[in-house]
């Protein structure tokens, strides 16, 4: 799956491989404000790594760096550009040794949902960011919905929803996800994230 694919909320999760969160203000009436020079960075650093691996390499791992801004500045951007109807916030704040806070803004008014569903939530967690051989997911440290903590499957039920609305499969927060074109490993320092291919 690649990076400039319509944004999955889970895939973004997964990027919340970084995901989250110096919490900006509630209510969707304002969208995230995003620096687009930030986010072009991200856009070059993607086609960087998509160039470089279409070439033989048998050098140590290369890496990116892409920092806290910057990688919010790209998701605002993704999420206004492609007309996110469901997540319309996603902002992260990155720690050193992989761990990540996380906010998401999750509209869902005018949608089929559940009635025991709130229409629209912000969720905000905590999380260490785990990878493998190519693969990536997250270990939930803290969770809540709004003020009040949460369980897991909260975010999986949103989830499923989302999934549901838009065709796809539905998973789980604490799923395994394949890292985009080549990513073997990503570290944090603070405020800032390395993607290492």
């Amino acid at each position: 799956m690649k990076f400039r694919s319509k944004i999955a909320l889970p895939l973004l999760l997964f990027l919340g491989p970084f995901l989250f969160s110096a919490f900006c203000h509630k209510g969707s009436q304002s969208k995230a404000a995003y620096s687009l020079e930030e986010a072009q960075k991200v856009l070059r650093a993607i086609d960087k790594i998509e160039t470089e691996m279409q070439q033989p390499w048998n050098g140590p791992p290369r890496a990116i760096e892409v920092s806290e801004s910057e990688f919010n500045s790209y998701i605002a951007y993704r999420i206004d550009t492609e007309k996110e109807e469901i997540m319309k916030e996603l902002r992260l704040k990155i720690f050193k040794d992989n761990k990540i806070e996380v906010k998401i803004h999750i509209d869902l008014r005018g949608q089929q949902i559940p009635q025991f569903i709130r229409p629209e939530m912000d969720i905000y967690f905590a999380a260490d960011v785990i990878t493998t051989n190519g693969m990536v997911r997250l270990d939930l440290k803290k969770l809540f919905l709004e003020d009040e903590p949460i369980q897991p499957y909260v975010i999986d039920m949103v989830i499923a929803i989302s999934a549901r609305l838009s065709g796809q499969e539905a998973t789980s927060i604490s799923d395994w996800y394949e890292l985009p074109f080549g990513i073997k490993e990503i570290r944090t320092e603070k405020g800032r994230a390395f993607f290492y291919y």
